[in-house]
């Protein structure tokens, strides 16, 4: 039986990527998992249980092949989320699984450490195993809730502070509001504190009315946010063109002013970057927007340069859950057996997906978790079934 308090199935799925569904990447396990952090190891007995190649081998089998076109992240050759999830629902009802829609789950119904049913808003049912895939409190407008969380407290489990992940971050600084809709393909990205000045994160960045946000910043928003609950703000550096070193900038302004002295800097910088970025960047960071190449201060230049490598943006906040991806967060992994995805307090209480505290970047990364981990836990529930 599987229970749906919506009036409809996977609203979250088939609204992922954009309506096109990244469902996963080409990775291997142990690089896979490593993207997750040091509880990724946690994924490793359900990554073995149902892998990439399981997921696309059952998608290729339900008529919805797929493939990584630019050699990396997986989707339906169909572009579109709802094919994956027709799929889906073919294959339960094929299955006979009861869906019950519009469906609340209230209670778990436990003695002696055992599951034996669960009451919903239209009766009780039996059950030796019950498997909770409630998602967590991310995009209520599709679903999330915290009707997971509190049937795992029910069941005596403690739950992770729950934090909006990938999500755009507002900035205290109101430059970068100007340059709102400017699209950098390639930048890096860290968190300018002792111990995470090393996690340095690539991808596309995108500046908003509110800060920033793509790719880039969406990958390193759960470890923000989750700093945000314990400081007012978080100061995170951007490199705008990684591959370009100091020395290069160096190289590059001298020959400006030697070569092109007669234009003024900001001038030569848009034609390096979109025009309302550089003429922000160099505001920003204090050059006067009038200054010949020619006439730039060794100071100034040192100063324009550590911006142009590591641009300062402190972060007040984010877009909050209500526009975040992900839930970082929610069912402490510690009280959960990896190996079956059975709880460690409850006998024939499991659990798969994002209501666990787990959470990876963007890619199809969390996509992958969500099928195995369901794969892993439905099996180990209809194991504790059968043996009942």
């Amino acid at each position: 039986m599987l229970f749906e308090r919506q009036k409809q199935l996977g609203r979250k799925l088939a609204a992922s990527g954009g309506g096109r569904c990244n469902l996963t990447n080409t990775l291997e396990p142990a690089a896979l998992t490593r993207r997750f952090g040091p509880r990724g190891r946690f994924m490793i007995p359900a990554l073995q249980r149902f892998s990439r190649n399981d997921l696309l081998r059952r998608m290729q089998e339900w008529g919805v092949p797929c493939a990584a076109e630019d050699g990396f992240h997986y989707f339906p050759v169909s572009q579109c989320a709802e094919d994956i999830l027709k799929a889906l629902e073919y294959r339960l009802r094929k299955l006979k699984v009861q869906i019950r829609l519009e469906c609340r789950v209230e209670a778990l119904d436990l003695k002696d450490g055992k599951i034996h049913g669960l009451r919903t808003d239209s009766g009780s049912v039996r059950t030796p195993a019950v498997v909770v895939a409630a998602g967590g409190v991310a995009w209520p407008a599709l679903g999330g809730c915290s009707l997971g969380y509190t049937l795992a407290q029910q069941a005596g489990h403690d739950i992770v502070e729950p934090t909006p992940a990938l999500v755009g971050l507002t900035t205290l600084e109101k430059w970068p509001h100007q340059c709102a809709g400017v699209t950098l393909p390639e930048a890096t990205a860290w968190m300018d504190l002792p111990g995470f000045r090393k996690s340095i994160t690539r991808g596309i960045l995108l500046f908003t009315h509110d800060g920033v946000s793509g790719p880039l910043i969406l990958d390193l928003s759960g470890q923000v946010t989750t700093q945000l609950r314990q400081q007012p703000s978080v100061p995170l550096k951007v490199c705008l063109q990684p591959d370009l070193s100091r020395e290069t900038w160096r190289n590059q302004i001298e020959e400006w002013r030697i070569a092109r002295g007669k234009k003024t800097v900001r001038n030569l910088v848009g034609e390096i970057f979109p025009h309302s970025l550089a003429f922000a960047l160099c505001d920003a960071c204090g050059l006067d927007p009038d200054v010949p190449a020619s006439r730039m201060t060794a100071p100034t230049r040192d100063r324009l340069i550590d911006w142009l490598t590591a641009v300062p943006l402190t972060i007040i906040g984010s877009a909050g859950l209500k526009q975040a991806m992900v839930t970082r967060g929610g069912v402490a992994l510690k009280e959960i057996d990896p190996a079956t995805l059975q709880s460690r307090r409850v006998q024939g209480l499991f659990f798969a997906g994002e209501i666990l505290d787990l959470d990876g970047p963007c890619g199809g990364y969390n996509l992958q978790w969500a099928f195995s981990s369901g794969g892993l836990a439905g099996y180990s529930a209809a194991v504790e079934g059968a043996r009942k």
